[in-house]
């Protein structure tokens, strides 16, 4: 599947912005949201979801190595989100496996967290398929889940 992961520019910030996960912004915060907090926040490292030329979703992760003085050791699966015109089509799991890729070549790379809400059973499984397994931690009332790089 051709899925890349793509700077956001002043060319495609708009197509960007405009793709909606179809919840309303209420378990995935809208992409223009995360772009404003990736500005205020120097380890952001967002990119979006193109498959052949088209937008199709968005990611985001915390990467310590962009910090002068990171919060903690590990990278941090921020955002994912993928249109609803385009969900269930296999670009959200070939984005994470496109994302895992690129954080294993960052400095000190050793472990990928994410943490979902509780309710998130398919969430759940879809991360688990892709080896992310529970650390028992809760992170504001979500729940963490980690992967080994």
């Amino acid at each position: 599947m051709d899925v890349e992961l793509r700077e956001i520019t002043k060319a495609t910030v708009i197509a960007v912005v405009r793709l909606d996960a179809g919840d309303g912004g209420r378990q995935v915060a809208p992409n223009a949201v995360s772009i404003a907090q990736a500005y205020f926040e120097p380890a952001a490292w967002f990119r979006g979801i193109y498959a052949a030329d088209v937008p199709v979703g968005f990611v985001m992760i915390y990467d310590p190595s962009l910090a002068a003085a990171p919060e903690h050791d590990y990278f941090y699966l921020w955002r994912l989100m993928i249109d609803k015109a385009h969900q269930g089509r296999g670009f959200g799991r070939t984005a994470v496996e496109r994302l895992i890729e690129h954080v294993r070549t960052r400095p000190g790379a050793a472990e990928l967290r994410l943490s979902h809400v509780p309710a998130a059973e398919p969430l759940a499984r879809f991360y688990r398929s892709l080896g992310f397994g529970y650390t028992g931690e809760v992170d504001d009332g979500e729940l963490v889940m980690a992967m080994r790089l």
